[in-house]
């Protein structure tokens, strides 16, 4: 049996797809009502397993309010309403799609001051590296 693997591009193609949909609070129904498909061929996009079209691409990006290059990876297709110019990796496309990403991104952007800001990030790092001295 000759099992085929969807395409890595198809992945982070629909890996960006979910992303999106979640940060925005759509469902993969509403979604799917939008584009006039059901939310099944929204988790097979989303899955990668099957590849989205130029021109339905096209219409996940307007209803997604993203250039069809957000989809894409590299320098020419960097977003500019989720993380601006930095190149978003699938490990942050994961991350922002999991509940507790999606959680700790809209916690921090209600945080207001500068300062606290940078004390989250600080103990974050220090979190990460296993570092649990002091946090400045």
């Amino acid at each position: 049996m000759d099992v085929k693997l969807p395409d890595p591009i198809d992945v982070e193609v629909g890996q960006r797809i979910r992303a999106k949909r979640l940060l925005l609070g759509l469902t993969q129904t509403e979604l799917g009502d939008h584009l006039g498909v059901s939310f099944q061929q929204i988790q097979k996009y989303e899955r990668g397993s099957n590849r989205v079209g130029a021109g339905r691409l096209q219409a996940i990006a307007k209803a997604l309010s993203e250039p069809v290059s957000f989809f894409f990876r590299g320098p020419e297709s960097e977003s500019r309403s989720i993380i601006g110019a930095i190149e978003l990796s699938v490990d942050v496309m994961t991350f922002i799609a999991s509940t507790e990403g999606r959680e700790l991104n809209n916690a921090f952007v209600r945080v207001e001051n500068n300062e606290v800001r940078k004390l989250v990030v600080s103990l974050v790092c220090a979190i990460a590296s296993g570092d649990k001295g002091s946090v400045e």
